[in-house]
């Protein structure tokens, strides 16, 4: 766990779900169970042309609910944060990837598989992530509130380059009490999120 900060991200979505939060609406977190880190609200930590780039991509697609790509900023408190980032937390995931497998092959499931262009579709890391969620659960634990992680994406910025174009850090908020306002970037805060 991580020392509770304050950090600026931004979301990639419709202008619509834009206005809506500066008005004092609310983001709804995702569910799906391809999701990098799991169920929640999803940001890119101090990145809002990374948040631009992802919008415009999903633009025209069919099933795309954003027709008019823009980024909402929001200032989040991490709170109880599960920061992958440092080592000190990968045990826990390894521990619950463990347990996940031998539950599934227990109850005779298929274990789900990441697939896709840099495995975009993380079955197999949601599912991981749902299940440290659960055993935290079970064992009485405080549950996350967010969850904070690298990801490796995209091509090479120059041959046998370590680094892509698209890497990133990846804020997963799980309890929406962590947003402590929404803001238009390049503008003035925007009005604080209430309930």
């Amino acid at each position: 766990m991580i020392t509770p900060q304050v950090i600026f991200c931004y979301h990639g979505c419709d202008e619509a779900t834009v206005r809506l939060a500066l008005e004092g609406g609310q983001l709804r977190p995702s569910q799906n169970a391809l999701d990098w880190l799991g169920k929640g609200v999803y940001f890119w930590e101090h990145s809002p042309a990374r948040a631009k780039l992802w919008a415009e991509s999903l633009t025209g697609r069919k099933d795309s609910k954003i027709k008019n790509p823009a980024i909402l900023g929001a200032v989040v408190d991490l709170k109880h944060c599960l920061n992958l980032i440092d080592p000190d937390n990968i045990g826990s995931v390894s521990f619950a990837h463990d347990d996940f497998i031998a539950k599934c092959q227990r109850d005779g499931v298929s274990i789900p598989k990441n697939k896709g262009q840099n495995l975009g579709a993380r079955y197999l890391d949601c599912a991981v992530i749902e299940h440290l969620h659960s055993l935290n659960k079970a064992g009485g634990q405080r549950d996350f509130d967010s969850i904070r992680a690298f990801f490796t994406e995209g091509v090479p910025i120059y041959k046998n380059s370590g680094l892509r174009a698209l890497d990133h850090v990846q804020i997963c908020i799980r309890n929406l009490d962590c947003i402590v306002g929404y803001f238009r970037p390049g503008n003035h805060m925007g009005r604080k999120r209430t309930r």
